[in-house]
């Protein structure tokens, strides 16, 4: 089996780093196709390295990468050599792997794509087809955590669902499922029912389990699903639980009450649902205290917590003026942006920018936008499954009537930069500016607001 890794190192048909990106990018036609087999195929012949590995395997529709990042800088503040693996990436293609709070390097990228090269090569001469972009880019994940940076821990976010999704190839140490929402149903399946099965498929045998999830429909799965693997079960509202305290623009504050203790927690990200995520990192955290063996005193906790950021999530990029970037693009992160816009935020007026991608469900989004918005300009992100800004001027006008304020201005412009100079036009100093929607409208603005290179980003 490892006889082909020698050989890929000599071939080395991908000499730039630029040339690597291009190629796994490359193989994005062939989709999104669930199922384990490629993955296994691509992992047997690299000696199966995901095993000598122990997981953190965090599932649901959102709040993945924040529940990821709060408990990679709580493990990093207890000394803990912690690899992250994350998607969409909204800066640079090596944002997804991460290694001590930092990118992979452009070189051992490059190295670890020459290995896989040869591999891919011959599974998609098989019957089995080419392995996608994402099982290309978690087989490099595992190559990295287990060869290069040599993780104790590595934190692993699932692309999508769960069941079937290419990360479910390892068995981890905890699972958490933060939530399940009307996201992907194109694929996971629509019904809240469908979903929470999808999701559930991470839960492995005797593996605890963490979640937040609240529809009695679909926690009644998941219980189900961690009964019949003996899996210990945390839940939010039940084994544990949390309440907001206070909070200003700057930070906020909970208190969370577990199985084994209760501690008031500072988080510096904002948006009430950030402490549900906080909750859910902090119950896996006790878990892996009392069961797992690991060693995190309360300092390096409570610095983590604090210390953790995420970039696209109610985000303030500017002050002057005042424009916050937050990636909600599904009916229930709408809701969350438009309960901690109105919560957290003093403004006069709310300029809100958007852009979607094709796939989604814009009117129950919209639904939970519109009441609070005093102009909504709506735009096209720069990205081949964008939804046409017409289109969706078209639905924001339709439920206008039952939803919007009467003196909500909707204005289209598909340029995205257009639509940004209009929104910082019109945001004075009183007011607020946001820009929401898919994450790839996310990352461009975000960059051109920050003085960044343009942003590669991608799923």
């Amino acid at each position: 089996m490892m006889s082909n890794m020698t050989g890929s190192s000599q071939t080395a048909p991908l000499i730039h780093y630029s040339e690597a990106v291009d190629w796994i990018n490359g193989l994005i036609p062939f989709g999104i196709r669930p199922g384990l087999e490629r993955i296994q195929q691509l992992l047997d012949r690299l000696g199966n390295p995901h095993r000598r590995l122990k997981f953190i395997h965090v599932a649901g529709t959102n709040g993945k990468g924040s529940t990821c990042a709060f408990l990679t800088e709580v493990l990093l503040q207890s000394g803990y050599e912690v690899g992250t693996f994350t998607s969409p990436y909204i800066t640079k293609f090596t944002n997804r792997f991460q290694f001590k709070g930092e990118d992979i390097e452009e070189e051992v990228l490059l190295k670890l794509a020459n290995q896989l090269y040869p591999l891919v090569q011959e599974i998609a001469g098989s019957e089995l087809g080419s392995p996608t972009m994402f099982e290309v880019s978690t087989a490099l994940a595992v190559l990295f955590f287990a060869h290069e940076a040599v993780a104790d821990v590595v934190v692993w976010e699932t692309g999508l669902g769960g069941r079937m999704d290419v990360t479910n190839i390892v068995n981890p140490i905890i699972s958490i499922i933060t939530n399940v929402g009307m996201d992907h149903t194109d694929i996971l399946g629509d019904t809240i029912q469908e979903i929470a099965a999808e999701k559930a498929g991470i839960i492995k045998p005797a593996v605890p389990v963490v979640t937040a999830v609240s529809q009695p429909e679909a926690l009644d799965i998941i219980r189900h699903t961690a009964a019949s693997k003996r899996s210990t079960l945390y839940e939010m509202g039940d084994q544990f639980r949390y309440e907001h305290l206070s909070g200003d623009e700057n930070s906020q504050t909970f208190r969370f009450a577990g199985p084994f203790r209760e501690l008031d927690i500072e988080i510096g990200m904002q948006g009430e649902h950030q402490c549900a995520n906080a909750a859910c990192a902090m119950m896996a955290v006790e878990v892996l205290r009392h069961y797992l063996a690991f060693i995190i005193e309360p300092e390096a906790l409570l610095k983590g917590f604090k210390n953790t950021r995420w970039a696209g999530r109610l985000e303030q990029v500017s002050s002057s003026p005042r424009l916050i970037l937050d990636g909600a693009h599904n009916p229930e992160g709408a809701e969350s942006l438009a309960n901690s816009l109105t919560r957290t935020y003093t403004y006069r007026k709310l300029n809100l920018m958007m852009g979607m991608l094709a796939n989604k469900h814009h009117d129950d989004y919209l639904k939970h936008i519109l009441p609070i918005v005093d102009t909504l300009i709506i735009t096209e992100p720069d990205f081949r499954r964008k939804m046409d800004a017409n289109a969706l001027a078209d639905i924001a006008e339709r439920l206008r009537e039952p939803y919007a304020k009467q003196s909500l201005q909707i204005i289209y412009e598909p340029d995205w930069k257009k639509a940004l100079e209009i929104l910082k036009s019109r945001t004075e100093a009183e007011d607020l500016g946001v820009v929401s929607g898919t994450l790839y409208l996310i990352a461009d603005v975000r960059s051109d607001l920050l003085g960044l290179s343009d942003a590669e980003k991608g799923w």
